[in-house]
């Protein structure tokens, strides 16, 4: 095999989720974000919709105010649990970047929903690799408000639009192994 096909095997194979929590504080160069975000604009899109949009936060804590108050406002009564609301408030106290990546609609009837929802997650997986590449821990959550349409309302986004979810970038001490419950043969089906 190529080098450049190990060098990519390899990243794909290495990138691992890290907990937010589980990050270290320490402050990612900003240009190195852009960099991260310039590859998500390389996925591919049906008819060049280009469907991704970003909502970087540089401040997690101020994110994570936001999304924790969000939570609070959307639980009526006994909804409402106090633990919920200090992991939100806390989930950025070890982040370094905060980003959330949503599907924003394109005007073309003809691009279902789910070709842009497919296009935007591919978007976020190049995000992942690129911050794999560089030695950026990650952590893809749809947790919290994440899928609830407040969170989308809030960031000013449309009816047609997805918060596909939020986005931890920081670094981290440590990694966690990785490990494939099933192996890929047992997934492929060969036809001849």
């Amino acid at each position: 095999m190529d080098i450049e096909f190990s060098a990519i095997a390899n990243t794909i194979k290495n990138r691992r989720s890290v907990k937010a929590q589980a990050m270290n504080g320490n402050k990612i160069p900003n240009g190195h974000v852009a960099a991260i975000l310039e590859l998500a604009n390389w996925a591919p899109t049906h008819g060049n919709t280009e469907p991704w949009h970003f909502v970087v936060y540089e401040n997690p804590t101020e994110f994570c105010l936001q999304h924790a108050e969000l939570y609070k406002q959307n639980s009526l009564g006994d909804n409402f649990v106090s633990g919920t609301y200090d992991k939100l408030l806390h989930q950025g106290d070890n982040v370094s970047h905060v980003i959330v990546a949503v599907m924003k609609r394109g005007d073309l009837p003809k691009i279902t929903p789910l070709e842009e929802i497919a296009a935007s997650s591919c978007a976020i997986q190049n995000m992942l690799l690129g911050a794999t590449a560089l030695n950026i821990a990650s952590f893809w959550s749809t947790g919290g408000m994440a899928l609830k349409p407040a969170l989308k309302e809030f960031l000013g986004f449309g009816e047609h639009d997805l918060v596909m979810g939020i986005l931890y970038f920081g670094y981290a001490n440590e990694y966690p192994a990785g490990k494939r419950n099933t192996s890929i043969e047992e997934k492929i089906t060969w036809v001849k």
